[in-house]
């Protein structure tokens, strides 16, 4: 059996109450940190990624600056990130499309597991399935008798999310034949569905929320098992009869590249940690109906490796692939 060094024990036994204690590992950060975030300003996860940075930022003692980067359904962002400097500031701010866009896309220029350090996860949104108003459909099933036989169009926030293909797979349950149209993010696509040059779409409730509330958007039914609290009258797909894939959920989480040194991962992970302990924090995610639910590093990266599983049967059953 090998045995450590007396010296290098010592070395080790000395800096753990140093991170534990919320010390800066060699000065770590000395300078603004970035959020690279891989959807346009205005969007969910831009909003999420604002409120965590704020939270870390005065913990940290440096400014968190965020850095949209969209494009490829998130993968141009992620990929800046896993092949950048690994010296801790420059951070991935992201949701599911990190697992799921690659696989559709066929094409892989970064391995989410291997490249990335999961930092933690905030938690997950609803997906509620929105209409236009002035579509006359109160229901899910008033909607497809209305749906059928009329040219409409779906919007998604990122090809191969799961907007994209929980959309796409109710479409073809109920055979609608509804024409995808992507968006670089969720803000554009709800310019286009408040516009009326889209029909309908999932949206996250952070970024569509107001609009429900202001009735420019009509909430029919939303993925999960769980109903969303702020809308409790509105069933679930599940509850309505459709198949198990519908109860699947993302995560939204903060990422390091995977070799970013293990002393400033960890003060990050501290960082993170404390963030969302913070009652600020978590209320905030309360009324942006964002479903808060803290997980470390190694349970997160364990999660994702199930989604990942998950995603590539989903998508290869569906056929769901795009060149690009």
């Amino acid at each position: 059996m090998r045995r450590r060094s007396l010296p290098a024990l010592g070395v080790a036994l000395l800096a753990t109450p140093a991170l534990a204690q919320g010390g800066n590992p060699g000065g770590y950060p000395d300078r603004p940190i970035r959020f690279i975030v891989p959807f346009p300003a205005g969007g969910a996860t831009d909003i999420w990624s604002r409120l965590i940075a704020e939270a870390m930022s005065a913990d940290l003692g440096q400014p968190i600056v965020i850095e949209n980067r969209s494009g490829a359904g998130g993968m141009l962002g992620a990929e800046l990130v896993a092949k950048g400097p690994t010296d801790g500031y420059t951070l991935l701010y992201t949701i599911s499309p990190l697992i799921q866009s690659p696989v559709v896309f066929r094409r892989w220029p970064y391995q989410p597991l291997e490249d990335f350090a999961p930092i933690g996860k905030v938690g997950t949104t609803p997906l509620p399935f929105c209409i236009r108003p002035e579509i006359p459909a109160r229901t899910l099933a008033e909607f497809v008798a209305y749906a059928r036989g009329r040219d409409l169009s779906f919007g998604s926030y990122a090809t191969g999310s799961s907007g994209h293909a929980f959309a796409q797979l109710f479409s073809d349950a109920e055979k609608l034949g509804m024409t995808h149209i992507a968006y670089r993010g969720e803000a554009p696509m709800l310019t286009d569905i408040l516009g009326g040059r889209i029909q309908c779409g999932f949206h996250s409730m952070t970024a569509s929320g107001d609009h429900i509330r202001s009735g420019r958007l009509r909430p029919l039914a939303c993925l999960g098992r769980r109903r969303i609290p702020s809308l409790p009258e509105l069933p679930t797909f599940i509850e309505l009869g459709y198949q198990d894939e519908f109860a699947m959920s993302g995560f939204i989480g903060l990422f390091a590249p995977a070799r970013v040194p293990a002393p400033i991962q960890a003060r990050l992970v501290e960082s993170f940690a404390g963030a969302m302990r913070q009652e600020g924090v978590l209320r905030r995610l309360q009324e942006m109906d964002t479903l808060a639910g803290y997980l470390p590093p190694a349970e997160f990266k364990a999660e994702m490796a199930t989604q990942l599983q998950q995603w590539t049967a989903l998508a290869t059953a569906m056929n769901l692939t795009v060149d690009g």
